[in-house]
């Protein structure tokens, strides 16, 4: 890739607005809060603007959605997978690290596990994992909910991606915390993966990385030798059985780094939106009474609209974006030449009142009766690299806050709204999304 702090300017480029921020006041404020930083950009320079980000170079930043939704539709051709990317950390056979077609190809065997009608098998797995975890909960008292969510969804992966159970299942559950955060981590600051000893973070992450390794492997070995392989619905046995279309099969490191894909996309963002719900909900005492009424008389609608809305208005990931491959990309009125970064701001679009009028307010009832334009409500980012993994999501965040609504009374506060705090990639609520329940009587 070339240099792009030292590579001249195209005379045929037409950009938005450039910010003169210097680079160690960019880096320190993206580091710091990049949150505040977009939102102080966009005021300032409106809704397009470059940035020279840390490890990305030049980046356009779009908080149009019709400049969104055409970024989306460009062919791959022209534009790639945003560089550097997760793919990195999860390895050069996660689907973060493929292109064209072979990124298709891989889409296509990764997406049947995920298909609507093999969501309802994995229901049953969600709430023994809910109702495992809540009965530790501690009633009258005042909790931070996040850890609970997060073991849910762990658990919940472990079973129906993994297959798990038995000591890789408890293995897993132990090691793929600190993974998973690291290299989190390690996506905002590339320099701390590097092995400087025994006690270093990159060292760790290759230790816990090897150990995941060859727990997969023991799982693949189970699964082909397991006589009713054909029976079971987990991801990992559907992808064990899958082939290419040249009839080759996944090879053991591809199924690693795709399952620890598949965690890294799901596991933190859901769990953290998880928190994030609880955390809205105790703010809105009258939108929780009629969500605890819905779900009395076996509704679902306000319940899907709650989820929608939380996703709006908390979006756990900030960017979407991509790396221009071809000489230049036309975007509106915009000319992008090659090596430059364009980056979706999620957060800049659920947030702009021409998009979403009130945008500030949590109001579920937005989507109520309505599904939300897949290019300006985009959690899940957009084009063929939207998360593979949402439907699982979705399901996963239903059943959680149903299972909650029919088996506790949730009590409101009156203390003010959690802050937003970056745990690398993820965005979650300051205090953890503090609880506090009571049982239903």
């Amino acid at each position: 890739m070339t240099d792009l702090a030292t590579a001249p300017p195209s005379t045929d480029e037409v950009l938005p607005p450039r910010s003169r921020l210097p680079r160690p006041v960019v880096a320190a404020a993206f580091l710091g809060n990049r949150r505040a930083l977009m939102h102080w950009l966009r005021r300032r320079h409106g809704s397009e603007f470059v940035l020279g980000l840390p490890n990305f170079g030049p980046t356009v930043f779009l908080s149009d959605p019709v400049l969104a939704k055409q970024l989306f539709r460009t062919s791959d051709e022209i534009v790639s997978n945003i560089e550097p990317n997760l793919g990195r950390v999860l390895g050069d056979g996660s689907i973060f690290n493929r292109e064209r077609a072979d990124h298709r190809a891989e889409r296509k065997l990764l997406a049947p596990p995920f298909h609507g009608k093999r969501m309802h098998g994995y229901e049953q797995i969600i709430e023994e994992e809910f109702r495992a975890e809540a009965a530790t909960w501690p009633m009258g008292e005042e909790f931070a909910i996040m850890p609970s969510t997060m073991r849910i969804t762990l658990n919940a992966i472990l079973r129906a991606v993994f297959g798990a159970e038995g000591a890789e299942f408890e293995r897993l559950r132990e090691i793929l915390p600190p993974l998973v955060e690291l290299g989190s981590r390690f996506a905002v600051v590339p320099a701390l993966a590097k092995d400087r000893g025994p006690r270093s973070p990159g060292r760790r992450f290759t230790d816990y990385r090897a150990e995941f390794d060859s727990l997969v492997l023991a799982l693949k070995e189970k699964a082909e030798a397991d006589p009713h392989l054909d029976e079971r619905a987990d991801v990992l046995a559907i992808l064990v059985r899958a082939r290419y279309d040249d009839g080759s099969a996944m090879s053991t490191t591809e199924l690693a780094d795709e399952l620890l894909t598949m965690l890294a996309a799901g596991h933190e963002t859901t769990a953290t939106t998880l928190a994030w719900l609880v955390e809205r909900l105790r703010r809105h005492p009258r939108l929780l009474a009629r969500l605890v009424a819905e779900n009395d008389a076996g509704g679902s609608e306000l319940r899907a609209a709650t989820i929608l809305e939380t996703q709006r208005h908390r979006p756990v990931i900030d960017f979407a974006g991509r790396t221009v491959v071809a000489e230049m990309l036309e975007l509106g009125p915009y000319r992008i030449p090659r090596g430059y970064r364009v980056i979706v701001g999620i957060d800049l679009i659920h947030s702009s009142e021409q998009v979403f009028p009130h945008a500030d307010r949590f109001d579920p009832d937005r989507f109520v009766g309505s599904r939300p334009d897949l290019y300006t409500w985009v959690p899940f980012g957009g084009g063929v690299r939207r998360c593979i993994g949402a439907a699982f999501a979705d399901m996963e965040m239903n059943v959680v806050l149903r299972c909650l609504l029919t088996d506790f009374t949730l009590v409101p506060t009156t203390a003010r709204g959690e802050r937003f705090h970056s745990r690398g990639v993820a965005n979650a609520p300051r205090r953890g999304g503090l609880a506090l329940f009571a049982a239903r009587t």
